[in-house]
């Protein structure tokens, strides 16, 4: 059975989605990146960069939540667009892989846990992250999926981070993102959307932001105090 290494951020969330969309039985294994579990050798063996998600399927190993939710499209060959808009799919893919997800994460960061001062990280991450944001919207504004009509991986990608953009850019980012909001409520009455977010509820993950938490999850932290 598939093995999917799991916590509760957007990028595992977004991998969640897929597997209940494509009803693929697996076996659900909680990373406790606060607790440092990502960081132990046998996790690293699945993945040198210490993140979740990754899987384990046979005798593949895949890790990066985009490279995952490719791999199991095409594995199944479900959720993928004709071929002649395949250009589209992996341009959409990318883009919330190296806009999307690090601009969210790095405003998120800079917002919320860096220490003073940090008010040109801010200013730089909160803007790009919204210039990002304001992208989709005007993509979604002339379609009802990311790639037209049709509902596929690249929207599963999209709503992994979309449902965090209050926590992102605040309480009432998403007033001003009325298509990424349309978006985000269409997929969330998804059943497998219901039955991914349900994940929170098989395992306790541990919830307090300690220093020895700061410390698993920002290990350049430890450089400050060696």
């Amino acid at each position: 059975m598939l093995r999917f290494y799991y916590n509760l951020a957007p990028n595992p969330t977004k991998v969640a989605l897929c597997l209940e969309e494509l009803g693929l039985p697996y076996e659900a294994v909680p990373v406790d990146t606060r607790k440092g579990e990502q960081h132990a050798p046998e996790f690293l063996r699945i993945n040198p960069n210490a993140k979740v998600p990754a899987i384990v399927d046979g005798d593949q190993v895949v890790f990066d939540s985009n490279a995952i939710l490719l791999y199991l499209a095409e594995k199944t060959g479900q959720f993928l667009p004709p071929a002649n808009a395949r250009g589209q799919m992996l341009s959409w893919l990318m883009f919330v892989a190296s806009g999307i997800g690090p601009y969210s994460g790095q405003a998120v960061h800079f917002t919320r846990v860096a220490p003073e001062p940090k008010e040109y990280a801010v200013n730089r991450y909160v803007f790009e992250a919204r210039r990002h944001w304001g992208i989709l919207d005007a993509r979604l504004a002339t379609r009802r999926f990311m790639l037209g009509e049709d509902y596929t991986l690249v929207d599963m990608a999209v709503w992994g981070w979309s449902r965090l953009v209050p926590f992102v850019l605040g309480d009432n980012a998403l007033n001003g993102l009325p298509h990424v909001k349309r978006h985000l409520d269409e997929i969330n009455a998804r059943p497998a959307a219901a039955r991914a977010l349900a994940l929170k509820d098989r395992h306790a993950f541990k919830a307090e932001m300690d220093e020895a938490a700061k410390l698993a999850m920002f290990p350049h932290l430890a450089q400050k105090t060696a």
